[in-house]
């Protein structure tokens, strides 16, 4: 054992006397992150520190675990570059040395999270899903809780029906930065929360909402289905419709009342469906690259109405959310072609 911990201890420090990869400043990391659509991001500190909080979009490899080197040959694509962090800098170094000497493109950040904090950049406790606009840019979606998410582009926050107080609590006042425009569905209180909006508002904050929810806390500005408007950051924004078909269930959601979001930015068209069933007017949306469909009878969708209206909409990415105990393990096999994401959205 002592032998084997000495020439573990030898071939580190030979990799890192050797080093291979690159050193980055936290403006440079984040500047990165920011142009270069092909990069990996990885943390290396235990789940538990991870699971308190971490950079938007990255994935977890403990250093000190067994079998680093394997599991990172296992996730990480060997033809594109690796941006590597952890708490201070240090095992971070550690493990940019061994990735590079296994043959990935590493760059580390000197720091870690502790810089990056302190330089009051973004960090979260949620996953977060990072796509790519026609031009590269990167848009995050944190997936909140339930029916709540948080669209991220270009330094804009964009909050669609965040309630802090249903479900798992959400301190949106300190996870959270105020929100450039804040968009409500409809208004059942899993979805439309006062107070929630009233700590998110800042002084150029928009706020729409569907006339109902509107009428009922006597703010922002109302959309109907089938209205267009834009939003900071030329992102356009159309409201569709969100209602229930189902015989006895219409007094749920009743056609004409609540709003589904299409977000189209710089391309990149992402669809939360709000409350819905699969409903005659998704045969309009096209070019969908994300959808986000509720699936939790007999409010919304059962699996098969949600297979339905996938095959309808063809979105390149499915993300299911508001779903409660539905089970949803069979919809990526019924929806080949669909790259179905199933996450923590009860």
């Amino acid at each position: 054992m002592k032998r084997f911990v000495i020439t573990m201890a030898f071939t580190l420090f030979t990799l890192l006397s050797c080093k291979g990869y690159k050193d980055l400043s936290v403006n440079e990391f984040e500047a990165m992150l920011a142009q270069d659509a092909t990069v990996q991001l990885l943390d290396t500190r235990t789940p538990e520190e991870f699971a308190e909080n971490h950079l938007p979009g990255a994935v977890n490899i403990d250093w000190r675990a067994a079998g680093f080197a394997e599991k990172a040959q296992a996730l990480l694509d060997p033809d594109r570059p690796v941006m590597v962090y952890c708490r201070s800098g240090r095992r971070s170094a550690e493990a940019s040395a061994v990735l590079d000497g296994i043959g990935l493109k590493t760059y580390n950040l000197k720091g870690g999270i502790m810089a990056w904090t302190e330089a009051g950049k973004r960090v979260t406790k949620y996953e977060v899903e990072r796509f790519r606009t026609a031009s590269g840019a990167p848009v995050d979606i944190t997936l909140i809780k339930h029916g709540s998410l948080e669209i991220g582009y270009r330094g804009l926050s964009i909050q669609i029906d965040p309630v802090a107080g249903y479900g798992k609590p959400t301190d949106y006042a300190t996870e959270f930065p105020k929100a450039d425009a804040i968009l409500i569905t409809h208004e059942h209180p899993d979805h439309l929360e006062d107070a929630t909006i009233a700590t998110l508002t800042g002084p150029e904050t928009i706020l729409i909402l569907n006339e109902t929810s509107r009428n009922k806390i006597g703010r922002g500005e109302a959309m109907h289905n089938g209205e267009s408007r834009e939003l900071p950051g030329g992102i356009k924004l159309k409201a569709v419709p969100a209602y229930n078909t189902t015989p006895g269930r219409e007094m749920f959601h009743p056609k004409g009342n609540g709003n589904g979001y299409v977000l189209t930015i710089d391309g990149l068209r992402i669809y939360v469906a709000g409350d819905t069933e699969d409903v005659p007017e998704m045969a309009a949306l096209k070019d969908i690259d994300v959808a986000f469909l509720p699936v939790n009878q007999p409010y919304t969708m059962t699996p098969e109405q949600c297979i339905a209206a996938a095959k309808v909409i063809a979105p390149k990415v499915l993300i299911p959310y508001h779903f409660s105990q539905t089970d949803l393990s069979g919809l990526p096999a019924a929806l080949p072609g669909i790259d179905v994401r199933l996450r923590q959205m009860q």
